[in-house]
């Protein structure tokens, strides 16, 4: 099914979804109009939000979309249009009036026949309303450039507005069919009907522009097709268009739990189901990409993520996943007036579950982060400057994600831009390891151990692992807390071109275990096995430290440093309760495929 179609089917299981012409909009004051015209209430709608009011939505007829040309919307609209009333410096007096003019020339023209009271009262209103009555206190500074719309002060009182008159909608139904709009075969449903020549707006992807954009437009001739203009150049129905823009934003809403940001990739989510299995697969999806709170831990959704990712079948403990729930995920990002399609899944969510335990079985490293079930946002922020969302690699979000939900390889990028982020920060954290393990597991069909793995011969993995002996006898001899430690200095060069470096590492180290001896005897032994172990993985028949290392076999050293690195630290904590000099003692041995010290 289609982006446009699924979407369409979506609206109509969306709760409280608007009518066809009608779409919830941010209105910050209420004019209340006694039935000759006059102002009897100038009410303001908002809530407290970040130390200032924040507008209020309110069910509205469909606002026109504006480019650069006057448009008034019916029965509402910022005070520029509807008053005449702005305080933005940069708006020409010329085009304000003309505004204001062109508001109140298209509903006097209207409402001019019309006999219901709130209606005649706005006309009587229009009549005579002049920007020079607006003054306070009646009318308040802060609602200058506000989106206003109008009742009677009767109804206001009621919560009932001049849109929801029986006689408004009557002549919003007439207003909205456009009499000279072009019929055509819909490309979504295949029936003849009225093609919509603007799509309206779609409102809440991260980076694009505030007042709406477009996933279908056409405002060049370059774009056009045998001289067709606007949207009769790829034709949807306008109830379709109403429809696939009021789910897609009502999925985009702030607040909404179909919802997640992938890097730029502002991504929205949905199921095709009864209301019961749907709601189920959709919170099942957010909590597997961003993450889980303890009130979602002790849920049944919290029960089926943990199941998930032990790595059981679906159809072992919700069979209603598992059979014929059709998913949907769809990824925009910002571009210009337009959406860019960042990637776009249509498949059962069975076959999304088990793309996901394989997303979690290959980014498994031991020991685990911190973080039990780290949101994808987390390991994204391991490849931005400063670990800020905003320096994310452009598009590396978005084709992450279309990998993991379609099973495919993963971008290279990720790769070069994790090892770069780990040469540059120092910092060879479980997260960036367990995406390089990913990587050598996906993309290069290589063996990638959880835990260390003694026995690996990889010139990568064992190089990383002796760097990690040097880093601890160097700990050792100096203490822990040493200003700039060979990880600091080296590691970069290390990790690419070893030839240069180690040279120099194995003679520091030396000296690094000369001072432990004088403080540690034992433990001097202990380093001195490891790094033994360590290098009798090398091949004899080649050169120990080559001149340089592949991304494949840095990722590798990465992985061999860290596991390394945390056998060390998980031996100081076995060694608290053993004597300070092990080697003296007749109760313990060395252990040099742990390199710790063991009963």
């Amino acid at each position: 099914m289609t982006i446009l179609a699924s979407l369409a089917k979506a609206y109509e299981r969306i709760p409280d979804a608007p009518s066809f012409g009608y779409s919830p909009e941010k209105i910050g004051f209420v004019i209340g109009l006694n039935p000759d015209g006059t102002v009897a209430a100038v009410a303001p709608r908002g809530e407290a939000e970040a130390g200032k009011k924040s507008a209020l939505p309110m069910l509205v007829p469909q606002p026109v979309k504006k480019s650069l040309n006057i448009s008034p919307n019916f029965l509402w609209g910022n005070t520029a249009y509807v008053l005449g009333i702005t305080a933005r410096e940069d708006k020409k007096p010329k085009r304000l009036a003309d505004e204001h003019a062109a508001f109140v020339r298209y509903h006097l023209d209207a409402v001019k026949n019309t006999s219901d009271a709130g209606l005649a009262a706005l006309r009587r209103f229009l009549d005579v309303w002049t920007p020079s009555q607006f003054a306070e206190p009646q009318w308040p500074a802060d609602m200058k450039d506000q989106n206003v719309a109008f009742a009677l002060e009767s109804d206001r009182l009621r919560n009932v507005y001049l849109h929801d008159r029986p006689a408004a909608k009557a002549l919003w139904t007439e207003i909205n069919i456009a009499e000279d709009a072009s019929k055509a075969v819909c490309l979504v449903t295949g029936a003849l009907a009225p093609i919509a020549r603007l799509h309206p707006s779609i409102k809440g992807v991260w980076g694009a522009q505030s007042s709406g954009a477009s996933i279908v437009a056409f405002n060049r001739e370059s774009f056009a097709s045998y001289s067709h203009e606007q949207g009769d150049n790829a034709p949807v129905s306008e109830a379709i268009a109403f429809k696939y823009t009021t789910a897609l934003n009502a999925f985009l809403s702030k607040g909404s739990r179909n919802r997640i940001q992938i890097g730029d990739a502002s991504t929205v989510f949905w199921a095709d189901s009864d209301a019961t299995t749907a709601e189920m697969a959709e919170s099942t999806f957010g909590a597997m990409f961003a993450g889980v709170d303890e009130a979602t831990q002790a849920s049944k959704v919290g029960d089926i993520l943990k199941r998930i990712r032990n790595g059981q079948p679906l159809q072992e403990f919700v069979p209603e996943l598992a059979e014929g729930v059709r998913f949907y995920v769809l990824g925009l990002a910002p571009n210009a007036a337009r959406l860019s399609i960042r990637f776009w899944f249509d498949n059962d969510f069975a076959l999304l579950a088990r793309n996901y335990q394989r997303f979690v079985g290959e980014m498994e490293v031991n020991p685990p982060p911190r973080d039990e079930n780290p949101a994808l946002w987390k390991y994204l922020l391991e490849t931005a400057v400063l670990g800020r969302s905003e320096n994310v690699p452009p598009n590396l979000g978005g084709e992450w994600m279309r990998a993991i939900l379609t099973g495919t390889s993963y971008p290279l990028t990720l790769l070069s831009t994790v090892l770069m982020r780990i040469r540059a920060d120092k910092g060879v954290s479980a997260l960036r390891v367990g995406i390089l393990k990913s990587l050598l597991i996906r993309n290069f069909n290589m063996e990638a151990p959880v835990a260390l793995d003694a026995g690996n011969t990889n010139k990568g993995y064992v190089l990383g692992r002796l760097f990690a002996a040097y880093e601890q006898a160097q700990s050792a001899a100096l203490g822990p807390r040493v200003n700039s430690t060979i990880k600091d200095k080296f590691y970069g060069a290390a990790s690419a071109q070893p030839r240069k470096v180690f040279a120099l590492l194995e003679k520091g180290s030396a000296n690094h275990l000369s001072k432990v001896a004088t403080r540690a005897p034992g433990y001097r032994v202990v380093l001195e096995r490891a790094i033994a172990s360590i290098m009798e993985q090398m091949s004899p028949s080649d050169e120990p430290f080559p001149a340089s290392l592949s991304a494949q076999e840095q990722a590798l050293f990465g992985l061999g440093y860290y596991h390394q690195r945390n056998e060390f630290f998980k031996s100081r904590k076995s060694e608290s309760n053993a004597p300070e000099d092990a080697a003296q003692c007749p109760q313990f041995q060395i252990d040099t495929t742990s390199s710790c010290c063991s009963t």
